[in-house]
């Protein structure tokens, strides 16, 4: 009886103690009957539920205005009666002031709340992006100036719509340039859903607005019709005037490299909203840009760099002075047949040296790389639609004309050169960065240091294990380095080939337009829309581009 007595006593406190600290079985532990673990565990689920509902909220109220916007943009093209430019011009108008008294109250109210901003994303927005938006920003400016300026000289016969929508466009770039050169890498932990519209509405305002650029020919037409005398409104035998002229058709590519940028960025933004960084997301060591070892590379690419500059200032001295003659296209397209094959062997054997090499995938969630692999598959579809529209005038017309069978291999060769390319830098941006030894040891030294922390790891089997991993590593790249060396001269050749490649576009070179075969083969207004819409991709294809090419050579 006393012993059963015994066997039914409760144990004291200390006993409870002590028999929680001793290590159990984890088979017996389910760590879900806990009310702490199921509170979590709903908080989590409550958070991520609440995400992806406020990501396609803000996702729908994007896309409506995208298709309203769109509609107004299509019926402008289709039944200018009904709905004008005008019409178009105070709709976006409304869309921008939005935008601006959203920008504002993030910049004043928003991101100044305490705990707003607890992590930035090292990835977002680098310094090549935000001085891409500093630099069409800039150009985009000086493009609605000029409007401005033509409209004011032009005002008997103009509408004052035409001076109001340039001004009102000069407020948004210079707020939108302001918030994304300071906030590109925020992670804003307040006001998510708000945030969230406010980024999808700017993103939509500016794809709007693209789209308009790229349909929107009326001033094109106009200059064209003026210089073959049969406008109604002629602008005045000025100097001034004639400025206002060249210089809007110069810079209009800008703008709509402008909106491109924005939304991209943009976009970082939206998915890093509520975005909550780990310590392992953080970079311990961050890869510097060094021409260390490199030498064929920049040789042949400032060799390409120094003729394309040449060929660009013979073919600009043609256009500007009259019509560009036969022999420059010859030339101009003779270099692009001779460089582009160059480029694409590069990134072909730079692919291979990839799979020879055999480093490992980056897993970690990135939605700035993602973003990367996704704008370079699209906007690499600019150069590829466009080259396939010349292939079938080409073939449909006289494909062996000197100059066409130059325009036809161009084309084929741009598109296999986006191919292979956009191939080399996704597979380029996926690596681990390569580490010296000693930088590596140094990394699982910490690494190492922590798990000592939490696992109770004793120092001697870490220094063991640690001296194993620097040897291991010692071994297998030492058999590397050439391949690693081969990668930057390509990397390197490669970024300076799509500088050239981004330059001559930018600035005026625009054979495509003025060649007149595909203009007369499909008509003004269709080749002009093509255009438009492949030659902005085009440019902002060669400029992410180098973006990808100099991150692929940092890690390398």
């Amino acid at each position: 009886m006393p012993g059963n007595k015994a066997s039914k006593q409760k144990p004291c406190h200390h006993c409870k103690s002590r028999s929680a600290s001793a290590p159990p079985d984890t088979s017996m532990i389910h760590y879900e009957k806990f009310w702490l673990y199921r509170h979590c565990s709903s908080v989590q689920q409550r958070d991520r539920q609440a995400q992806k509902a406020g990501q396609l909220f803000s996702g729908l109220l994007a896309l409506n205005v995208v298709f309203l916007g769109s509609a107004f943009i299509s019926s402008m093209i289709f039944n200018h009666v009904a709905i004008t430019l005008a019409d178009v011009w105070i709709l976006l108008s409304i869309l921008k002031v939005l935008c601006l008294c959203w920008i504002i109250y993030y910049l004043l109210g928003t991101s100044r709340q305490p705990h707003a901003v607890l992590y930035r994303d090292s990835h977002a927005g680098p310094i090549w992006i935000r001085g891409s938006v500093l630099l069409f920003g800039s150009f985009s400016i000086l493009l609605n100036v000029f409007q401005i300026g033509y409209s004011a000289i032009l005002i008997q016969c103009k509408s004052r719509v035409e001076i109001v929508f340039p001004s009102i466009e000069i407020l948004f770039i210079l707020t939108q340039a302001f918030l994304l050169w300071h906030h590109s890498k925020d992670c804003i932990q307040v006001q998510h859903n708000l945030t969230r519209c406010g980024l999808m509405l700017t993103i939509a305002t500016n794809l709007l607005l693209w789209l308009l650029a790229v349909t929107n020919d009326t001033i094109h037409m106009e200059i064209e019709s003026q210089l073959r005398e049969t406008a109604s409104c002629m602008c005045p035998n000025t100097t001034i005037c004639k400025v206002f002229q060249k210089g809007y058709i110069l810079l209009y590519p800008f703008n709509t490299e402008y909106c491109l940028v924005c939304c991209s960025v943009l976009y970082v933004m939206w998915k890093n909203v509520g975005r909550r960084i780990s310590h392992h997301h953080v970079p311990h060591i961050k890869p510097k840009f060094k021409l260390q070892g490199v030498v064929f590379g920049p040789l042949l690419g400032a060799i390409a760099v120094i003729i394309g500059i040449c060929v660009f200032m013979l073919y600009q001295i043609q256009a500007t002075g009259s019509a560009p003659s036969r022999q420059v296209f010859v030339m101009y397209y003779s270099y692009y047949i001779v460089l582009l094959p160059l480029m694409s062997l590069g990134a072909v054997i730079g692919t291979i040296i990839h799979a020879l090499e055999k480093k490992e995938l980056d897993t970690l969630k990135n939605p700035t790389r993602s973003l990367d692999a996704i704008l370079l598959m699209g906007a690499a579809l600019g150069q590829i639609g466009m080259s396939y529209f010349s292939i079938v005038a080409i073939v449909a017309t006289d494909p062996r004309d000197l100059l066409n069978s130059l325009i036809l291999s161009h084309s084929v060769l741009l598109i296999f050169q986006n191919i292979t390319q956009n191939v080399f830098i996704i597979d380029g941006l996926h690596r681990q960065p390569f580490m010296s030894p000693g930088k590596e040891e140094e990394m699982k030294e910490e690494q190492n240091h922590e798990a000592y922390d939490q696992r109770r790891v004793n120092m001697l089997e870490l220094g063991q294990e640690i001296r194993k991993v620097s040897l291991s590593y010692i071994h297998s790249y030492s058999h590397l380095s050439w391949k690693r060396r081969a990668l930057r001269e390509i990397s390197f050749f490669l970024v300076l080939c799509n500088i050239i490649l981004w330059v001559m576009p930018t600035f005026g070179a625009h054979p495509v337009f003025e060649n007149g075969l595909e203009k007369s083969f499909y008509g003004y207004s269709t080749w002009f829309a093509i255009v438009n819409f492949g030659l902005p991709l085009g440019v902002f294809y060669r400029m992410h581009s180098v973006g990808g090419l100099l991150e692929v050579y940092v890690t390398a």
